[in-house]
């Protein structure tokens, strides 16, 4: 038309304008904007509200609402519906509204595309109440019984701004004529509270009233499956097929969808039909990377391929966003590499991803993991704004890393600064009391969650469970449990593996025969812990029947853990010939955990000729296994084979590996009082060592032997009797002695496993004084009382 010299009218420019919106070329719309101001037109409503639309939908609100202001008396309602659409798409919800209400003075009434604006940008808790008000205004203008973009943005509405299902099921009912848009919305915004099967019902409801299922509808229900615990894979399946049936298979958002469930729904842990999925997409986009990244990550043991993975992606065109940076950092904390995870870090500062919260809460757990806590602080001082899930992360990591009062210290500060605390806080708290058996500060958390009406919280309830569990107080974990309205399979889960924990097996048992008479389907995790409970009750026959059990009854494949506790089984009950036939059957390569267990067990036995071969089996594997050269130099120890202990200590000393050393430690007043062998730094030392020595005597003449065979170094007798009684439990139990009232149980935790000789003594000890004594060590509880043990003498 140029070239000819045509004359160029408001139509055209319309049409053009239009067409420039419609295929998102903003650029170009822009330079048409800059014709139209060329040609000296005098412009209408309807080209002024294209422009509008076209600055909204390209993010410049300022030039969006430049034009609005410079309209005048010629906006119109589509002005103002334009200009509210705009606000609330660029996430300014306050002049959304405002612009609203401007417009209702200027007496212009909303149509369905205001309401429709105006509701989405009170789609937020702020502005949730303002929301409720214009409803009522809605409600007398009768667009709710009508028209379908309204419907869908009150679901929005409610599911976003309230986390209100209920309401939004109560819109969507209501809605008379509903398009395959509003089934999306629906079934998307189940999944997105957590509620599957209710995304479930409503695809299969949709797909009974004859509505085709789109894109959209695919991928969201596709994400609903990855959510459901049971029966998701067979189900994800299907709609896979479908997916091909449908023609979709080459759509990117229903390929992430895929890439996502089956990395998370696969039984065997397996990634090979998530990673097939990806290979076989022709275009890949950051969401599908992002997705296969992190199925690695959470499939456990694979980070490396994860890294991998976003090394490849940076090559290609597809750069990483915020959520890909987070994943990758994830990957490096879990292999403890944080000079990998700050090169990652370096590139996500270049990505402008430097401030983004996502971004920097994974730097601080990467640094926490990988035991630099003072660069976890640093990192998390240097965010520009701390919210909730900052504060959140560096309590985990303070509580991971055994640093209870660093985690309480945040939390005080938290509250200090008004930021309400969630369920995940509690459960950090929670999880940093159970670490180190702090029962004091768990009873305060307990309190403090009551007041802030977080007692029906599933999760806290779980993580409540496993703290008193796992701070020595099985009794007050069995209330929490049963005081449960709704249990789900980590509730069970923590039941059973606190009785086992405890030495409870028969109890144990029964837990999980209820969750199965329940209908709760046991996972991977339940079963080590039901077969733990038989291994530590020497339970041999009820073992083997649910280890066979798993797959029969539950399509489990066994795991090397699940392997592991079976030759645990059979090695604490002597039966090393039958546990060697059983590593020797294993469909896989025995790891080096399960002959770490063997070991183990042939220390306990005094079986050399198979230590020595589990030994080797171990070092070829890893010839760095500290585990194993500690193990073995334990066995030749106490048969006396002194030359052989001095040969592995000092392969060790070559090797650089270094023994973990003993540590027991007691709560008292809410303080933490740690105890290394033969401890001397304590303020009170003198009383400590003077009750020691008043036990020694005392349980001498109840018939305690000092059992020297637990010295594992070449020393005099006399010297191996003052030194085995100079171990850290003895010491701390001492300290429990004059530090607590005698009503009260004295709750001892150990670093290692408790010596046999410890073990015996504070049996003695529980004799002399009457006190009951709980003892944790890496492996079981000790509920000692009257000269008698919970584990019966076999742990």
């Amino acid at each position: 038309m140029a070239s000819h010299n045509a004359h160029q009218d408001l139509v055209t420019y319309s049409l053009l304008l239009k067409a420039c919106i419609r295929s998102r070329d903003f650029q170009l719309g822009k330079l048409v904007h800059c014709h139209l101001t060329e040609s000296k037109l005098e412009l209408d409503s309807v080209l002024f509200n294209s422009l509008i639309s076209l600055y909204s939908k390209a993010g410049d609100w300022t030039k969006a609402r430049e034009i609005f202001e410079s309209m005048g008396n010629k906006r119109d309602l589509v002005s103002w519906s334009a200009m509210i659409s705009c606000f609330a798409n660029n996430k300014m919800s306050f002049e959304a509204i405002l612009t609203f209400l401007y417009m209702l003075d200027n007496g212009f009434l909303p149509n369905e595309y205001c309401f429709t604006a105006v509701i989405r940008a009170c789609s937020t808790s702020e502005f949730f109440p303002i929301g409720e008000i214009i409803l009522g205004f809605l409600v007398k203008t009768g667009y709710l019984d009508f028209d379908t973009n309204v419907g869908c943005a009150l679901i929005d509405m409610f599911v976003k701004g309230n986390s209100d299902l209920e309401s939004a099921f109560k819109v969507f009912d209501k809605m008379p004529d509903r398009n395959v848009v509003a089934w999306t919305v629906m079934i998307t915004r189940c999944t997105q509270l957590s509620y599957p099967s209710g995304a479930i019902e409503l695809f299969v409801d949709m797909v009974l009233g004859g509505y085709m299922p789109d894109r959209f509808t695919l991928s969201g229900i596709i994400s609903a499956c990855t959510e459901l615990e049971s029966e998701s894979l067979s189900l994800g399946k299907q709609l896979h097929s479908w997916v091909i049936r449908s023609g979709f298979a080459s759509d990117v958002c229903i390929g992430c969808s895929l890439v996502d469930m089956y990395a998370k729904c696969t039984i065997d842990g397996s990634l090979d039909d998530s990673r097939r999925v990806f290979d076989r997409m022709e275009n890949h986009n950051v969401m599908s990377w992002t997705a296969i990244i992190t199925g690695y990550i959470q499939c456990g043991g694979r980070d490396m391929e994860a890294i991998e993975l976003f090394c490849k992606m940076i090559e290609g065109p597809v750069p990483p966003n915020h959520f890909t940076f987070s994943s990758v950092l994830k990957a490096c904390g879990n292999l403890s590499d944080s000079r990998t995870g700050e090169q990652f870090y370096a590139q996500a500062v270049k990505h402008g991803f430097a401030s983004d919260d996502y971004v920097g809460n994974s730097l601080i757990s990467m640094y926490a993991k990988s035991g630099r806590m003072d660069d976890a602080q640093k990192a998390f001082e240097s965010l520009l704004e701390k919210n909730l899930d900052s504060y959140n992360t560096v309590v985990d990591a303070y509580a991971k890393n055994l640093d209870s009062e660093g985690a309480f210290e945040l939390f005080h500060e938290i509250s200090d600064f008004g930021v309400e605390v969630n369920a995940f806080t509690f459960t950090s708290l929670l999880s940093g009391a159970s670490s180190i058996g702090a029962i004091g500060k768990g009873e305060q958390i307990h309190a403090r969650l009551l007041k802030s009406g977080f007692q029906s919280n599933q999760c806290i309830c779980n993580a409540l469970i496993s703290m008193y569990a796992r701070c020595g107080h099985i009794e007050a974990a069995f209330q929490v449990f049963n005081e449960m309205g709704d249990r789900n399979v980590i509730t069970w889960t923590s039941m059973i593996t606190g009785f086992a924990k405890h030495g409870f097996a028969a109890r144990a048992l029964e837990i999980f025969h209820e969750m199965l008479k329940a209908g709760i389907r046991p996972n991977e995790i339940t079963y080590i812990a039901v077969l733990s409970a038989c291994s530590h009750a020497g339970m041999v026959s009820e073992g083997w029947e649910i280890f066979k059990s798993m797959h029969k009854e539950h399509e489990i494949a066994p795991r090397m853990e699940h392997y592991a506790c079976m030759v645990d089984l059979l090695g604490r009950s002597g039966l090393l010939r039958e546990a060697i036939e059983f590593i020797n059957k294993m469909p896989c390569t025995p790891d080096a955990l399960v002959w770490r267990t063997f070991l183990g067990a042939c220390r306990v036995h005094h079986d050399k000729e198979l230590g020595e071969h589990s030994a080797k089996m171990i070092l070829q594997q890893d010839p760095h296994d500290t585990a194993a050269h500690i193990l073995l130099s334990n066995l030749y120890a106490s048969s006396g084979q002194w030359e052989d202990v001095a040969r592995i200590r000092k392969n060790m000393k070559e090797r650089n590996l270094i023994k973990e050393a003993g540590c027991s430690w007691i709560e008292v007043d809410n303080k933490i009082h740690r105890f290394h062998v033969a401890d001397t730094s304590h303020p009170q030392v003198q009383e400590i060592y003077d009750k020691l020595d008043e036990m020694a005597l005392k349980i001498k003449g109840l018939g305690y032997v000092p059992n020297t065979d637990f010295v594992l170094h070449e020393l005099e007798e006399e010297q191996k009797e003052q030194f085995v009684f100079q171990h850290s439990e003895k010491i701390a139990v001492a300290f429990g002695l004059i530090a607590t009232s005698r009503p009260k149980p004295i709750r001892v935790f150990k670093n290692l496993r408790v010596c046999g000789d410890c073990h015996t003594a504070i049996k003695y000890i529980s004799m002399a004084t009457g006190r009951e004594i709980v003892l944790r060590d890496s492996n079981r509880f000790h509920h000692i009382k009257n000269g008698t043990c919970s584990c019966n003498d076999y742990w």
